[in-house]
């Protein structure tokens, strides 16, 4: 398992990106183990699952998901 410093880096970076894309930047890269992954907004689905996945694993996922409008 990896460490909770470890995994706050990699949920800081995440949301760096995240917020890049809102901000207009159209792609934007991570680096870690020695990889570089790079997201763009076409993926931003993945991105925030990751993120998602990120605060679980340290404990601050709310249990709550967003609410979304539903028409009939």
């Amino acid at each position: 398992m990896t460490d909770t410093a470890t995994l706050q880096a990699r949920l800081d970076e995440a949301e760096g990106v995240l917020h890049d894309w809102i901000m207009g930047c159209r792609e934007t890269a991570i680096a870690y183990n020695g990889r570089s992954l790079t997201y763009n907004q076409t993926n931003e689905a993945v991105l925030r699952r990751y993120i998602a996945e990120l605060k679980r694993q340290l404990g601050q996922a709310s249990g709550l998901r967003p609410l979304r409008p539903f028409f009939r």
